[in-house]
């Protein structure tokens, strides 16, 4: 009866009183009694508590010292759980089991006591619980969340039985640790063993496919869904949108949005978020508008998806009106993130004071994510003296690093200035910089091939390289030029220019692509960097001579390349975007309609970017700015049916 009150019982103060009849009637020396009172007060979050009645038990049995250490193990005092742990194994009465090592590991990974995870390993072999499932499985785990691969990995090899949830703890285990293709691996082992796959199984595949961009994997796992029955999870419908999106198949990912019994807020976010890093940020304020009619509140990420989609897309003066919406209707305060939008948005758009106002004005003046976004606008703008400003504030703030350096070495390129490209070289080498290495994987029929710069590493190299050739005679048919205008000279810029004559990644990815799949398939690759100018316009042109749609996602974004049209920019509507970015009232309009003073930024860019989108059109620009009519409104001559840009 007492069990059953303590059970029912919702309340501290009730629970006190259950407490004194058990400690007057005597019943505190029953160890299920006194350990299902200890565990009440742990459920009430009375430690304190807890511990005084702990050491009132005379005698703790292993069921006595496991609810102490599972009380503490999920408690912000998780290093008091290991404490216990090594006072159990001193007093030697009670032997532990495999609750008992179970709510360690977790202590363990809670504290980041990664050597009392190994000593712990070692004490659950001695104790026989080698072989145990859960035991072993919470040790994977736990060699996870310490980045050790080989033992996390060696664990689970040794284990004679596996049951499910250890598979998707493995699964999991490697998407956590960044291993995303060695966690699809486990796919077909899965197969093989055939283990069975249940909803998280499913979630954490399609995850994976995702990161990596394994469309054709992910269609698979789609399927497994709809014979499985898994589909009313939302959860495998939110990570379905997720991978969809990832991966460049909108129109699916709308699919299956719109198929979707219920929707939370996850679901709106990973379509929304899906429209704007892929540059549509029309779309995802009209999702954002069916959000708010269906009455589901956004989050930080919803806005998140707004404003990258607003700043791939030039919607300036739709993206500060989202910005300020956040905190003024939702309460919801910008973080790093999204200020890092808004200086993006201003940087693309040529604004540059207008990006260094808001970096200088947000709570994160001093971030590093900040400057480097504004380093990248000053790259594309050319602009010398804010890419110094942005280059001494990095330093500045000790996280300066190789690719900035390349960054500011880029403006001078362009700038002409060799003396600059060469102070950059000089620091690269003094300070003993590094950078990320560069490397793309495109999947074809359901395997994943990864390239670096100048790989020689695959089995068909030869044919990639000899299919590359081909491909480069191709474009320049079509009209591909190689982008060597900025090389001044090879031995100076080795370090931050590629040469013309060097293969990059998404090159040798895409050749790979052209060699094994059919005539017209779709190819989709996936960068872990920026897209270099030469690459987009050798995939543009390969889209045409080849017939392919191609799509890439870089670190930022995805392009789309479809005969020869990509969803960014041409140089000559960037140039006009660069000259004549959006300030009302220009005052420096020559007779003839035409500003020569880039310094007063004339007209409205993002209404001629909104209105080249809109109208699906081309612009063919010539630099500077020709004005027709009134001096809002950009000459549209040179606007076609199809965008071109």
């Amino acid at each position: 009866m007492l069990v059953n009150l303590l059970n029912q019982c919702n309340n501290v103060h009730t629970l006190a009183k259950i407490h004194a009849q058990i400690i007057t009637n005597g019943y505190f020396i029953i160890p299920s009694i006194s350990n299902k009172l200890l565990n009440s007060y742990a459920l009430h979050n009375s430690l304190p508590v807890c511990q005084i009645i702990f050491h009132q038990i005379k005698n703790p049995l292993t069921l006595h010292w496991n609810s102490i250490i599972k009380a503490f193990s999920q408690s912000p005092n998780a290093l008091q759980a290991i404490n216990y742990y090594n006072d159990m194994v001193s007093y030697c009465t009670s032997p532990p089991n495999s609750i008992t090592f179970s709510f360690l590991l977790k202590a363990c990974e809670k504290t980041k006591a990664e050597s009392k995870c190994k000593e712990i390993h070692g004490s659950i072999i001695r104790c026989g619980y080698g072989l145990d499932v859960v035991v072993c499985t919470n040790l994977i785990r736990s060699y996870a969340a310490f980045g050790e691969l080989d033992s996390m990995r060696r664990v689970f090899d040794e284990m004679p039985e596996r049951d499910l949830v250890t598979w998707n703890s493995m699964v999991s285990c490697y998407s956590q640790m960044g291993f995303h293709y060695e966690a699809l691996k486990l796919f077909d082992e899965m197969k093989i063993m055939n283990v069975g796959f249940d909803g998280f199984s499913l979630v954490s595949f399609l995850s994976a496919c995702a990161h990596v961009g394994a469309l054709n994997i992910g269609v698979k796992l789609h399927e497994l869904g709809i014979e499985k029955g898994l589909l009313d999870n939302i959860y495998v419908g939110n990570a379905l949108i997720d991978m969809y999106a990832k991966c460049g198949n909108l129109d699916k990912a709308v699919c299956v949005f719109n198929e979707m019994k219920k929707r939370d807020v996850f679901s709106w976010n990973s379509i929304i978020v899906g429209y704007g890093v892929h540059g549509f940020g029309d779309e995802a304020i009209s999702f954002f508008m069916k959000m708010s009619i269906a009455g589901v509140k956004p989050d930080s990420v919803t806005f998140l998806g707004l404003l990258c989609g607003c700043s791939h897309q030039g919607l300036v003066n739709d993206a500060v009106e989202y910005f300020q919406l956040m905190s003024s209707e939702f309460g919801l305060k910008p973080n790093v993130k999204h200020y890092g939008c808004m200086v993006d948005l201003y940087g693309r758009a040529g604004k540059l004071n207008k990006a260094l106002e808001v970096i200088e004005n947000s709570p994160f003046s001093n971030s590093t994510i900040l400057w480097r976004t504004f380093l990248a606008s000053c790259k594309i703008h050319k602009d010398v003296n804010n890419g110094e400003e942005a280059m001494r504030k990095l330093n500045e703030l000790g996280t300066l690093n190789a690719g900035d350096c390349m960054l500011l070495a880029g403006i001078y390129t362009d700038a002409r200035d060799l003396h600059g490209v060469v102070n950059m070289r000089k620091l690269i080498k003094h300070e003993g910089l590094t950078t990320t290495q560069s490397w793309s994987w495109i999947e074809i029929d359901g395997q994943i091939h990864k390239f670096v710069v100048n790989d020689t590493s695959h089995f068909d190299w030869e044919k990639i390289y000899g299919k590359l050739e081909e491909m480069v005679h191709e474009a320049t048919i079509v009209g591909y030029v190689g982008n060597l205008m900025n090389v001044v000279s090879e031995s100076e810029f080795e370090l931050f220019q590629e040469k013309s004559d060097s293969c990059h990644s998404e090159k040798l990815a895409l050749a790979l692509g052209l060699l094994r799949t059919d005539e017209g398939t779709c190819l989709r690759i996936v960068k872990n960097l920026r897209v270099c100018k030469d690459c987009h316009s050798f995939t543009k042109f390969v889209s045409k001579a080849y017939g392919r749609e191609i799509i890439v996602r870089d670190r930022v974004r995805f392009h789309h390349f479809k005969n020869a049209q990509a969803n960014a920019p041409s140089d000559k509507l960037q140039a006009f975007i660069n000259y004549a970015c959006g300030v009302v009232d220009c005052t420096a309009i020559q007779p003839g309609g035409t500003c020569f003073d880039p310094n007063t930024i004339v007209s409205h860019a993002s209404y001629a970017l909104n209105l080249v989108y809109k109208n699906g059109g081309t612009c063919n620009f010539d630099v500077g700015v020709t004005i027709a009519g009134d001096p809002y409104r950009p000459n549209t001559r040179g606007l076609t049916d199809r965008p071109n840009t």
